[in-house]
């Protein structure tokens, strides 16, 4: 079974798809290595690591760069967040889809962002024809916008299946994380449907009951890291003291000889 197919399946369930996204190879290896099905890549997490602000300003090349570092150094399936393509140019999306197809992701999210969902349904398009095989999930920012309520949810439903004529093979909605809408979303929406981990979101096990198929953590991991390095680099530039350091670092695996 190819990569891209055994990603498709995973969505299938029964469990959920518990998800961690990753910003650089270390990060990814260590959540291969300590079990998960699939590694994603966080859009803001590998800006933010290249210095860059989230908001489709990443260059390209550290894009592909970084797809390519995680790709090599793990045997389950990637992901890629491509924001929003980095572009509104369909053939210069359909180029980029290639490229992160060819650095080595079977799959990407593809966000709507505050673009129409007519222009979005085209690049879903785009996307699908220059990739046949990738897993495109469709991200619909209504309720990370500020939508609420019946409102939000009825188009939040309308472009979900808008994507889906597209060719989106699922449908991630952020935001969500009370039980009755997470429901009525996995109920309605036609496509495999993905929420994103925060304070106040179930359970992978509840989520499951409520029919998601697919949990991100977003930038949760690398908030996780660099929040501790903060931390500590505070108090180590403050006194000079090294042990801090020395003592948040033990039980670190051996990195050297992972990437041998």
């Amino acid at each position: 079974m190819s990569q891209a197919e055994l990603f498709r399946k995973l969505h299938e369930g029964p469990r959920v798809l518990v998800l961690p996204n990753a910003w650089d190879a270390a990060s990814a290896a260590l959540m291969a290595d300590a079990g998960a099905k699939a590694v994603a890549t966080s859009s803001a997490a590998v800006a933010w690591a290249h210095g860059h602000a989230d908001g489709d300003v990443l260059p390209r090349a550290a894009l592909l760069a970084t797809i390519g570092e995680i790709a090599r150094v793990v045997s389950v399936p990637l992901t890629a967040d491509i924001e929003g393509g980095y572009t509104d140019d369909l053939p210069e999306l359909a180029n980029l889809i290639k490229a992160v197809a060819g650095a080595g992701a079977v799959g990407v999210n593809l966000e709507d962002g505050a673009r129409s969902p007519d222009l979005h349904a085209r690049k879903v398009a785009a996307a699908r024809a220059a990739a046949p095989d990738l897993f495109i999930n469709a991200r619909i920012d209504v309720y990370l916008r500020g939508g609420e309520g019946d409102e939000a949810l009825a188009e939040t439903l309308k472009r979900a299946e808008a994507y889906r004529e597209a060719g989106a093979s699922g449908i991630f909605v952020p935001g969500p994380a009370d039980e009755a809408t997470i429901e009525t979303l996995a109920r309605e929406i036609a496509l495999p449907l993905n929420v994103m981990g925060r304070a106040g979101v179930p359970t992978a096990e509840r989520l499951q009951a409520l029919g998601v198929r697919r949990l991100s953590s977003a930038t949760a991991p690398f908030r996780l890291a660099y929040a501790a390095l903060e931390r500590a680099m505070g108090s180590y530039l403050q006194d000079g003291d090294a042990s801090a350091l020395a003592g948040l670092g033990q039980g670190l695996k051996d990195l050297n000889k992972r990437f041998q």
